[in-house]
């Protein structure tokens, strides 16, 4: 490990701004401060670099490449400095100056690179392989501009450009060394080869120069640091002067900007043909520059690829690097010159595939006529793949199963023919994983079955997990701080240690220093609702938080039909709700998903009812935070009591926010679904709200689902539906959710809000018996703590690590 020296921290510190910046100290802004403490910790994050790139040579490791459309990163700062052991320091140096660390952290900016779970769980496995100190490196693309910037306005979203000042971030080092020449569109020639052999030549391509940034990854304890690569397009020089010679200016300049658009922005629009192409190019554009790099570092300490899946293991993170499939065997057929069976046989036993949906319009499908124009000679390779893998199906099974294997198949057959990525990545890979133990199941029993007869041995569960380093220790101080006074620090590198805490569960002065704790982090996010919204919230009140992309299937609109039949139980007929409450909700719709966005203007609506209303609002208010983020996030976090999980059951493949929010200690309202069956395994049925319909109850039901039924007998939800159709919460514009009021009441309702409804409001009135039992719901939320070792992203890796991937930690 590195010597910390602080001597050289400091000195780092002031060169940077006296000779980087040109300024004197006490002209430095607080965003000079923060580049230059960020530029001295870069520094000594550097020197680990090299000791850990070192001891990976030496040691002749196996590397383990994740290779994600997305990495939700978040600050990077204080979750270094945390992870290096200096906070401490840094925070009493800049304290000597006058300078307070905490509001230095402010002026950092959320990287652009990631929208959701996806890419915030690539972030915490590769802060979990640096804390392992395990040979694991992301592959990304080093965005502009991220999903969107959220705004409301009058109650609906707008998106506004989300720019990262990326060329500026202290932590993105450029790599001008190795560049990659990215061919895409084109034509194949059909030749042979001097033996006879089929020769397709891939001609008249454009090329795309990829520059890859690295931002370097701390492990905790501050013994490795691995890195993140990221990948910006530019425009092929040589090509565009040459156009730009011949006279052609504004079409040299165009070329230019269509080929640097590739790392524009995260997920451009798909509903056209055009922004299909894009964001196919995007994903090639990352698997081509990734499978060449990492490629590139194999062949400098190996000759040849006999041992290329023994050194190297890939991880495709969702469907979007499927083409790696066929990425790995063009270059080993193509360009090295291998045998089709032997490059097969290589490129299986090195790719593995991590499934992250049950949602059917969530598997990527792409039109075979732009995956042959945009890579026509890939398009060939998986035509290849596909043909030999019914062959061999057709081998086992015979002709009898032709429905089977038209489902299996790659190509989708219809009016337009599509390729399916997930069936690729199935066929491409030695291990198909799902992220949570009821997901896995129904990715084996309902969305791909015929696969898993076929290789039953390549499924397998890996829950995810989080890092309790980003999402304890740096997210929630005052907390850490309240643990490690009470069992040391051992438990933020090993969360499993942290049920020591249980010994102190019948200790009331212990209980009251936790609950305070929680009190003061509600109280930092009252100030921010205050600050953003302009609402004044009682943080004595309970925190009831749901905060996650705005989806049907997340079921926003179940917990606004609750709030309603609150707010008229106060309202009209003069009941007692119990303890006050706070509902926040945060998160965004995608941009081109009308009736999510319709949920957020139905929120800000019933909001504007609710918070207004002298005779309700001293018992709930309504908050809808913007722009929901990883810097947002970790202020809302800490601070919830009841932590809102209510996806249909059968719909959430895991969750990620679900296991923040526990290990935070909030209480879980939830179904069935994803790792919340885990979560109330762990933390026990007395410490979590279960409710609703389970995943057979689900299935069974949707075939005979009449929600009008529900609506006639339960004069509740008849009250609050009649709330909804009628122009109570739309004065000015009546009608308005007439849309919601007809998908709920129909047939069609897929998500079964009626049917959950009257469990969900059962569940919430206990939960305002329960708290109002301040030690009882003490130790429920104790226990929330106490209970998640296992969702920490180091146990998943770990599961990864031994049973995917085959790579050790490099320090015992």
């Amino acid at each position: 490990m590195s010597y910390f020296d602080f001597t050289n921290f400091e000195r780092s510190f002031h060169h940077h701004i006296k000779y980087t910046l040109g300024k004197k100290i006490k002209n430095a802004s607080r965003l000079d401060l923060l580049n230059a403490i960020s530029a001295a910790v870069g520094k000594y994050l550097m020197d680990i670099s090299f000791e850990t790139n070192d001891r990976y040579r030496q040691n002749d490791v196996k590397r383990l490449y994740y290779v994600s459309m997305e990495f939700l990163i978040g600050r990077l700062l204080t979750n270094n400095l945390i992870n290096l052991g200096i906070y401490d320091p840094c925070a009493r140096f800049l304290k000597k100056m006058g300078h307070d660390l905490g509001q230095l952290v402010d002026e950092e900016r959320d990287p652009a690179l990631g929208n959701g779970g996806l890419g915030r769980l690539a972030a915490c496995y590769l802060d979990s392989l640096a804390s392992l100190d395990m040979p694991g490196f992301g592959y990304g693309i080093n965005y502009d501009y991220g999903l969107f910037k959220q705004i409301i306005v009058n109650g609906y979203q707008q998106e506004k450009p989300d720019y990262w000042p990326n060329r500026l971030s202290p932590w993105l080092i450029r790599r001008s060394g190795n560049r990659y020449m990215i061919p895409v569109y084109g034509k194949i020639e059909d030749s042979r080869d001097r033996a006879g052999e089929y020769n397709p030549m891939w001609t008249d391509w454009k090329l795309i120069i990829g520059r890859p940034h690295d931002i370097l990854v701390a492990g905790f304890g501050g013994r490795t640091a691995n890195r993140l690569r990221l990948f910006s397009a530019w425009a092929s020089e040589d090509f565009d002067i040459q156009i730009f010679n011949d006279g052609d200016y504004f079409k040299a300049v165009g070329r230019k900007i269509r080929s640097e658009t590739i790392s524009k922005i995260l997920y451009p629009s798909d509903s056209k043909d055009i922004g299909k192409e894009l964001r196919l190019v995007q994903e090639y554009f990352l698997v081509a520059c990734s499978v060449r790099d990492l490629i590139r570092i194999y062949q400098k300490t190996n000759d040849g690829f006999d041992r290329f899946h023994e050194k190297v293991a890939i991880q495709l993170n969702d469907t979007h690097p499927a083409l790696t499939v066929a990425e790995l065997m063009r270059i080993l057929v193509d360009e090295n010159g291998l045998e089709w069976e032997k490059a097969w046989n290589i490129t299986v036993k090195t790719l593995g595939y991590t499934n992250h949906t049950l949602l059917p319009e969530a598997l990527e499908t792409w039109p075979v006529s732009i995956v042959q124009k945009v890579v026509p000679r890939h398009m060939q390779i998986i035509y290849e793949i596909n043909q030999r893998f019914i062959e061999s199906v057709q081998g086992k099974f015979g002709d009898n199963y032709n429905d089977m294997i038209s489902r299996m198949s790659i190509i989708q057959e219809g009016e337009r023919q599509q390729v399916r990525m997930a069936n690729l990545a199935i066929i491409g890979s030695h291990s198909v994983n799902g992220v949570a133990k009821v997901h896995s199941d129904l990715v084996k029993t309902r969305l791909v079955p015929e696969f898993y007869s076929l290789w039953p041995e390549k499924f397998n569960n890996k829950t995810n997990g989080v890092s309790p380093r980003r999402w304890i220790a740096a997210c929630n101080p005052g907390l850490t701080k309240f643990i490690c006074d009470a069992i040391g620090n051992r438990w933020i590198a090993d969360l499993n240690r942290i049920w020591e805490l249980e010994a102190f569960q019948d200790d009331p002065g212990f209980l009251e220093r936790f609950m305070q704790i929680k009190k003061e982090n509600k109280q930092t996010l009252a100030r921010i609702i205050k600050d953003k919204v302009f609402e004044t919230v009682d943080p004595e009140s309970i925190f009831d938080i749901h905060a996650k992309r705005i989806h049907e299937y997340k079921r926003q609109l179940l917990n606004i039909l609750h709030i309603i039949h609150l707010y008229l139980s106060v309202k009209e007929d003069g009941k007692d709700i119990g303890h006050p409450r706070t509902f926040i909700f945060s998160g965004k719709a995608a941009p081109g998903y009308h009736t999510a966005k319709l949920i957020i203007k139905l929120i800000h609506s019933v909001a504007q009812v609710v918070n207004k209303d002298p005779d309700v609002n001293q018992v709930m208010k309504i908050i809808f935070l913007p722009d929901y983020r990883v810097t947002l996030a970790e202020k809302i976090i800490p601070a919830a009591d009841v932590s809102e999980q209510i996806s249909t059951a059968g719909m959430e493949a895991s969750g990620t926010g679900n296991m923040k929010f526990a290990m935070n200690g909030a209480v879980t309202i939830g179904t069935l679904d994803g790792a919340n069956i885990e979560i109330s395994e762990q933390v026990g049925k007395e410490n979590i709200y279960i409710f609703g319909l389970t995943v057979d109850d689900v299935e069974q039901m949707r075939p005979r689902y009449d929600p009008k039924s529900f609506y006639n007998r339960d004069a509740r939800l008849k009250r609050v539906m009649n709330a909804i159709g009628s122009q109570r919460f739309c004065k000015d514009d009546p009608g308005l959710f007439r849309s919601i009021y007809n998908l709920l009441m129909s047939k069609g309702d897929y998500y079964l809000h009626f049917a959950d409804f009257a469990s969900y409001v059962s569940a919430q009135e206990t939960i305002g018996q329960d708290f109002q039992k301040k030690r009882h719901w003490a130790q429920k939320a104790l226990m929330n703590i106490t209970r998640t070792g296992m969702f920490s992203s180091d146990r998943a890796i770990k599961a990864y690590a031994d049973e995917i991937w085959n790579i050790q930690s490099q320090i015992k």
